[in-house]
């Protein structure tokens, strides 16, 4: 494939008369896989990748659309002490969405679990979690990400599509851990898109806001915190291209993570712990087949029993949901 890409590159002076009809083929040859090649998901691109190619990998991660890092990005194994640890962590703070590290560390000693602090927020800062509670702007932006004002302030969320949101967690499997990004529709409680990455990059976490305009349209506001995958300019362009406002945790509006922490906690008693995923297709079948049952079959009290399907795509009058004053 990327032999007819790099062919024809070579120095324009030496072209025949009429080159340039075929010149335009082939860029709109290249344009086409291009967009081809950007569809399928991460592992599905990086495995288009040559390394004995004569087209520089670089170039072909470019075509391809992902980072060259990922290309030569190889996991390092994570100890099966950590391992373990990290399922203490992740249901203790399932339970306990406001501890931070100190109170983890004693919640794990309580457990039998002897653990540093320092440990136990490395081990925090590798699953992408923090303690939910009011406090201070403590969230560290990527330099040079522009951060986004928090926009949802005693805002009535009144119907589907006003506001969405999205968030990443932490699963656990039998060996190893993936994370689970989603896309929340606020009003309905309905699971818009999500994905499966065995990273935290920024790339699949596009995807997953792609699908969800693609699939149902567009938000008036997008929320998210301001982790570095939300920030970053290739997400952010996703957002302004559309022309959706974009809106971030800043110090204060804390509750409003309740809504995706209540998922969180759902998603993770009634599946991730009743499982022990074999390996990242297993974890992502099964939660798929969970999140679909959680859409159309699952009563929320919350939206007067009703399932986030029939709350988003019609049904009764229901109370507005009202955001952090």
């Amino acid at each position: 494939m990327f032999s007819d890409l790099a062919a024809g590159r070579g120095n324009p002076s030496g072209r025949r008369e009429g080159s340039a009809r075929q010149d335009r083929r082939a860029d709109a040859g290249e344009r086409f896989f291009r967009g081809r090649a950007q569809q399928g998901r991460i592992a599905e691109r990086k495995a288009l990748i040559d390394r004995g190619h004569e087209l520089s990998v670089t170039k072909q991660a470019d075509v391809v659309g992902i980072a060259r890092s990922t290309v030569y990005y190889l996991p390092r194994p994570v100890p099966a002490a950590d391992l373990d640890l990290m399922q203490q962590i992740d249901k203790l703070h399932t339970e306990f969405p406001f501890a931070g590290s100190r109170m983890l560390r004693r919640l794990l000693a309580a457990n039998g679990s002897k653990v540093g602090r320092r440990h136990v927020k490395t081990l925090m800062q590798k699953m992408g979690i923090e303690a939910l509670y009011r406090r201070p702007r403590t969230t560290r932006p990527e330099p040079g990400h522009k951060i986004y004002p928090y926009l949802l302030r005693g805002v009535e969320v009144t119907r589907p599509n006003q506001v969405w949101a999205m968030d990443i967690t932490y699963i656990p499997m039998a060996r190893g851990f993936v994370y689970l990004a989603v896309v929340l529709d606020w009003f309905s409680r309905r699971v818009l898109s999500w994905r499966v990455s065995i990273t935290m990059e920024a790339s699949f976490c596009i995807e997953t806001l792609e699908e969800a305009l693609a699939k149902h349209g567009k938000p008036e506001v997008f929320h998210t915190d301001q982790g570095s995958q939300f920030t970053c300019q290739a997400f952010t362009d996703v957002l302004a291209r559309n022309e959706i406002k974009i809106s971030m945790d800043g110090k204060g509006p804390w509750r409003d993570n309740v809504f995706v922490e209540r998922l969180w906690r759902t998603v993770k008693y009634e599946e991730v712990y009743l499982r022990a995923y074999d390996s990242v297709s297993d974890a992502r079948t099964s939660l798929g087949r969970y999140l679909d049952l959680y859409n159309r079959r699952r009563p929320h009290s919350s939206l007067d029993d009703m399932t986030p399907d029939r709350a988003y795509f019609g049904s009764p009058p229901m109370l507005p949901v009202r955001l952090a004053a």
